[in-house]
């Protein structure tokens, strides 16, 4: 199962370093991520595809709180003008609502819904 988690950090020199080092001693692989900063703090949206429970624990240690963890879709897409706003017109035409998305390693789109089931049957 694909997981997202989410954490803040303080915007200051050395953070995401921290971050990446206690997830690779813990033998993370981080599938993808996404990082934005607004005043004075950064929010981090990681994902793992193999034990998140590890990287929970990593970041825990490394006093890191993990503030949200979710189940996302993970899709396969072609590096194409439109992909996006096709795969999103399909999740919504579901009812489903996209309340994040960003891209992960080996052009795939990652997409945290409020009905993963919905969604996942639409891309299906």
């Amino acid at each position: 199962m694909a997981t997202d988690l989410m954490v803040m950090m303080e915007d200051r020199p050395g953070a995401l370093a921290e971050l990446g080092n206690a997830l690779g001693s813990a033998g993370v692989n981080l599938a993808g991520a996404c990082a934005v900063t607004s005043r004075g703090q950064g929010m981090i949206h990681l994902l793992v595809e193999d034990d998140a429970a590890t990287a929970r624990e990593a970041l825990t240690a490394a006093g890191v709180d993990v503030l949200e963890e979710r189940e996302v879709l993970v899709v396969d897409v072609r590096d194409t003008p439109g992909t996006l706003g096709s795969y999103a017109e399909r999740i919504a035409e579901t009812g489903a609502n996209i309340e994040l998305m960003y891209l992960a390693t080996g052009t795939r789109l990652v997409f945290g819904v409020d009905d993963v089931d919905a969604a996942r049957a639409a891309l299906g």
